[in-house]
């Protein structure tokens, strides 16, 4: 919808999408549909030359001669065989025996994630906070007061951004840091498994749960929505 209004205002636009069926009844002008997991549009993480591929077909809908015009992009799928969906907190069993602290979990995969950004030419999906890495034992303990119903807050928080955003912003640094450092130490782990052992093997995901448990015992539909993107 936004594709068409941007189109009307007379900016040619190109929608990479996921979903075919949802795409099917917008019909935005051009949409490239790709099969690829959710959060991967352009493919897997480390092959240029299939994003560059990808890019190409989006760009080459430009041309297409009238709209709306819906291409699936060809070429060889890299998830072939592979699950699409990526496993979420509800979905994902805790193991019997979890480390006890996600700081010192934290503090064990610094070097791992040190070692990642170094190979990645300083690239990181980590930074929703604002708050350094190494600082980041701050924010588990900001997460643990909260999952404990105590006074939670941390000297970084910007005072427009609220308790409740700031928590799903920790969130998703923590994550980032932590799947981070596990691909490094397991660049061929398929993406799924990833997900599994954050949720299932360690304390960070453990704790994560257990503030969205907070979250949702509230009743509110807005921190409802929080705890959704916290445990996925």
């Amino acid at each position: 919808m936004v594709a068409r209004a941007l189109e009307e205002s007379g900016l040619a636009t190109v929608h990479v999408t996921q979903l075919r069926e949802h795409t099917l009844r917008v019909k935005p002008p051009r949409a490239l549909f790709v099969p690829f997991p959710f959060g991967r549009p352009l493919g897997a993480a480390d092959d240029p030359a299939l994003q560059l591929r990808v890019i190409r077909a989006a760009l080459a809908l430009f041309a297409a001669p009238a709209a709306p015009v819906l291409v699936e992009c060809d070429g060889d799928d890299p998830y072939a065989g592979q699950e699409i969906a990526i496993p979420q907190a509800s979905g994902v069993a805790p193991t019997a025996r979890l480390p006890l602290d996600a700081a010192d979990e934290l503090t064990a995969l610094r070097r791992s994630y040190e070692a990642f950004v170094a190979a990645h030419g300083g690239r990181t999906a980590v930074g929703f906070t604002g708050v350094p890495q190494r600082r980041f034992r701050a924010l588990v303990r900001f997460l643990e007061a909260y999952a404990n119903s105590e006074e939670a807050d941390l000297p970084e928080r910007p005072p427009e951004v609220t308790v409740p955003r700031f928590l799903r912003l920790a969130a998703d640094d923590l994550k980032a840091f932590s799947l981070e450092a596990r691909v490094h130490d397991h660049p061929a782990e398929p993406f799924g498994d990833l997900d599994r052992w954050l949720w299932g093997t360690t304390a960070l995901g453990a704790l994560l749960r257990r503030v969205r448990d907070r979250l949702k015992a509230s009743g509110d539909p807005a921190l409802d929505a929080v705890a959704f993107g916290i445990a996925r």
